[in-house]
């Protein structure tokens, strides 16, 4: 199985510098990864660097609490967009979705999705936050958003991928959009097992490793 090109190169760290991301984009062209995925302050110094090499820039916006507002958001994406983002990964507003507002979060997913103006937005709905029964409603408000992948978290809350849980998530999407996962996959084994369970695409810090085993 061939990963690389499944692979969303990944530094979200707050304290990443410019060397830090000049690096991680030149790894991702050298390794011919899918993108780098990376704080939307950094989206037009990467789309620079990365420009003729076929990888693609992919912002976050909302990281990586999603608690912010609709509009903040949305502007977020769209500053994106301007700076040369070619697709955007955005955190979900997970405690409306706790509450059972699924029109909010249809409402703030599609919002982004809007902004981003055909390029495809990946939704984070932070599996480890919530019940099956949540992650079903999260993953079916996302779809109806429009967006292009959900995804299961953003490595930063208490969990990150598991094969369960994109399982479930398959499940429910079935072929309406992809399933990204995300957190904590540090071994080609982990990131097969993912794909074997429906993942199209998998965020990792660790993808040199990965491809490497």
């Amino acid at each position: 199985m061939r990963l690389n090109g499944m692979i969303d190169h990944t530094n979200l760290h707050p304290e990443a510098t410019e060397d830090d991301i000049a690096r991680l984009c030149d790894e991702a062209a050298e390794h011919y990864f899918h993108s780098v995925a990376i704080n939307s302050c950094w989206t037009g110094f990467a789309a620079a660097r990365l420009k003729g090499t076929g990888v693609a820039v992919d912002p976050c916006v909302g990281f990586p609490l999603g608690a912010c507002s609709t509009a903040a958001k949305a502007a977020e994406a769209r500053q994106a967009v301007a700076d040369g983002a070619d697709e955007l990964d955005m955190v979900i507003n997970v405690g409306r979705l706790r509450m059972g507002d699924d029109a909010y979060v249809v409402r703030d997913v599609r919002a982004v999705v809007e902004a981003a103006q055909g390029r495809p937005v990946k939704a984070i709905i932070e599996c480890c936050l919530l019940s099956d029964e949540e992650k079903v409603r999260a993953c079916k408000d996302c779809v109806a958003a429009g967006v292009a992948f959900v995804k299961t978290s953003t490595g930063f809350s208490t969990g990150g991928a598991t094969v369960e849980d994109v399982r479930l998530m398959r499940a429910t999407v079935g072929d309406a959009c992809g399933v990204k996962a995300a957190g904590g996959i540090h071994t080609r084994e982990e990131a097969e097992a993912l794909v074997e369970a429906g993942a199209t695409r998998i965020g990792a810090s660790a993808g040199i490793a990965i491809c490497k085993e």
